[in-house]
């Protein structure tokens, strides 16, 4: 899928990846303030998996480079 439809799936509370990022096993997720965050505006995090070799299990805030704008390779993360 391309970005566009990449973006609702995090709106609507999915999770999406790449087939072309070179990290495996990685995700994203849109966070929703709540009562306890510091943010104050949703905002799209990175995932790592839990087995990941330098990062395990951390979350990192994410921005989309232009080739992850261009992509048509995202899809539904499991």
């Amino acid at each position: 899928m391309d970005f566009g439809k990449a973006l609702d799936e995090l709106k609507a509370g999915g999770k999406v990846q790449r087939d072309g990022w070179n990290g495996k096993g990685l995700w994203l997720e849109l966070q929703r303030p709540d009562a306890h965050s510091r943010m104050t505006l949703p905002y799209i995090y990175l995932n790592y998996p839990a087995d990941a070799q330098n990062t395990p299990g951390a979350r990192v805030p994410w921005l989309a480079s232009q080739t992850d704008v261009l992509a048509e390779d995202w899809r539904i993360a499991v």
